[in-house]
Formats: C-alpha cells, structure tokens, sequence
C-alpha cells in the first residue's frame, strides 16, 4: 500500500482510547480487591514496619503509597506559566441548562 493510502484510512476496531486492556483491567481489579480484603491487617502491617529499628515510619509510608497508587488513580499534574508583565488569567464560565 502506498503511504497516502495509508493516512486517509480510518481505524477500524481494537480498543476505545482510555479503555485500559484486559489484562491490566484484571491485575488493577486483583489489586483492588486485595487492599479491600487485607485493609484490616494493612495497618498491623504498616504497624509493624514503622515500630521496625531498621525501617521506620518513612518505609511503612512508602509501602502504603505504593500500594494505594494502584489504588487510586494519580491526578495529572498541571503548570501555568505567563510573562511577569502579563500574569496568567484564569476565565472560567458555567452553563446552567433550564
């Protein structure tokens, strides 16, 4: 095929954007229902880690950070930069349907 055959051509089935595929939908819901299973002995755990000589608190927060980020999803992080002269100007506007 030739190369404009191929730009004008529209993509046919495979996934949704955003839609995760299925084996990481499967590892995130394995995940998920093992924090929810063991968040009773999830504190003992970090207990235990935090109260350890050798590891402290800031291991014990680090493990629970670990696991909560499969968890519950990361928010993207967003930078707005402008001239000092002309400061940035956030306009923001709501619709209200009747």
């Amino acid at each position: 095929m030739s190369s404009t055959i191929e730009k004008t051509r529209k993509k046919t089935g495979g996934r949704v954007a955003g839609v995760p595929n299925k084996s990481t939908a499967l590892a995130r819901e394995a995940i998920a229902k093992f924090v929810d299973g063991n968040s009773h002995k999830l504190q003992e755990w970090l207990d235990e880690i935090a109260m350890n000589e050798k590891l402290g608190p800031k291991v014990a927060f680090d493990c629970f950070m670990q696991v909560a980020e499969y968890h519950v999803p990361k928010l993207a992080r967003t930078e707005h930069t402008g001239d000092a002269d002309q400061p940035v100007k956030v306009i923001h506007e709501h619709k209200f349907l009747d």
